[in-house]
This record gives structure tokens, sequence and C-alpha cells, in this order.
């Protein structure tokens, strides 16, 4: 072989171990560190809307078998767990029914909890969670508009506060039984109150094993409904102002 030729095949070998490290390197944050999460509904509205592209770290909770890629059976449980769930963290879930599908929701009530909406005010082990009338949203998703939804401002004991829709003073999740969260279970509910498929409802309680991670931060964002791969509508469609932006 000629000098010029063990060049080339030189070169491009070590390309190859370039994106073979680069591809293993991804593979890991993606793995253990965060996972990329696209917002497919309105349920957390206003919070997130349509289109964004979240990050969602993945080793605040610690891990389970649904932390790694094609969920595995090699463990029960969590490890690594350096941090508890906290009421108001937004949260990446495996759906109870059917562990294929993620969902997000707002955690609001921890094992032990007893949760009930009345009126549509949400009460945690008995105590209403102050709701304050906080302006109105009016949404780009064209498959849910929302124009001048009602927003309210909610604040939890431990100081956690954030924005829900109520967009019917009377829909089937606005009045429900008391629930009592078991033990390892979560119950989870959307900021978009009236659109929102939780804990209220078939959703049921959330496992522990279940969790992904917490949402941490939203690095894009396209309005309208535009589709990720038409690369020339971004300009005019990008929700400029939600770009690395932490979730609440």
């Amino acid at each position: 072989m000629s000098e010029k030729a063990e060049k080339k095949q030189s070169a491009l070998w070590e390309n190859v171990k370039v994106i073979v490290q680069a591809l293993l390197l991804a593979m890991v944050i993606r793995t253990v560190l965060f996972q990329p999460f696209t917002i497919p509904s309105g349920s957390m509205m206003p919070t997130l809307l349509v289109g964004d592209y979240l990050f969602v770290n993945k080793f605040s909770y610690g891990y389970s078998k649904y932390s790694l890629p094609f969920s595995p059976d090699l463990f029960s449980g969590r490890i690594l767990q350096f941090s508890e769930p906290k009421r108001g963290d937004v949260v990446v879930f495996r759906l109870p029914p059917n562990p294929d599908v993620d969902y997000i929701k707002r955690l609001v009530g921890l094992p032990g909890d007893r949760i009930q909406v009345t009126n549509g005010v949400l009460f945690i082990n008995g105590a209403p969670v102050p709701k304050q009338a906080d302006g109105a949203f009016t949404s780009d998703y064209r498959a849910d508009p929302g124009a001048n939804v009602p927003v309210f401002r909610e604040t939890f004991d431990n100081g956690v506060t954030f924005d829900t829709l109520d967009q019917s003073p009377d829909s089937r999740g606005d009045n429900t039984r008391e629930f009592l969260v078991p033990e390892g279970h979560y119950f989870m509910m959307g900021d978009n109150r009236d659109n929102s498929l939780d804990s209220r409802f078939d959703v049921g309680f959330v496992p522990a094993e279940n969790l992904i991670g917490r949402a941490s931060v939203i690095f894009f964002s396209l309005g309208n409904d535009t589709p990720f791969s038409r690369v020339w509508d971004w300009p005019a469609n990008m929700r400029w102002d939600r770009l690395f932006k932490g979730v609440k």
C-alpha cells in the first residue's frame, strides 16, 4: 500500500473514531444527564406551549429502568436518588396504564397527601391552594386556540407559584372525589386544568419508578403549529422570548 493510501485510510479511521466517540457521548448525556422532550399538547398551558422543546433533568430524582433506552428490566425502583420530587415540580413520567408513553404534568400530591378539587379550587390535605386572577391567555395553537382564557396564579405552601388556566367554571375536573396518594406514588395535574388528562382521570397515581425527570429549561420554541422540519419557517414563528427559559 502506498504512503498516500495509508494516510487516507488513517484519516478515515480517525474520522470514524471521532464520530463513534461523539455518538457514545451523546448517548451517555441522554441516558444519564439530560433528555430532550417536545410538548405535543396544550395540557400544560400557559407554562408550556405546543412547540416548546425542553431538556429534562434525568439525575434530579435518580434513575429507574425507564431512565434507560428501551427500559430494560435490569432493576426495580430507583437508584442514585439524591433528591426527592417536590410539590410543584414539572415532571416527565411514563404513563402508568401504558409505560411506552411519556407524559408531562405538574406534581401536586406527595405520598400520603389528600387531594381534591372543589368548584375549581385545588385542596391539599383539606386546605385550599390560594388562587388569584392573573389576566387572560390566548394560544397560537390552532387545534386549541383558547382565546382570552382566564388565568389564575396558584401558590403552594412551599412557595412554588405558577399560572393555571380555567376555561370553564364547571368542567368535569372542577369537582372530584378526595384522592389519598399511596406511598411510593404521586398525584399529577396539568396547568390547563380543563384540558388535561391527569391523575384526576385515567392517569391515576404515578409510581415513583415511572418518573423520568424534572423539566429544566426550554431550549427551542416554535409557534403557530410550525413543524420542526420547515426550517425556512423558523424565523417568522420562533418564540424568541422563550429560548433558554427555565421551567417553573
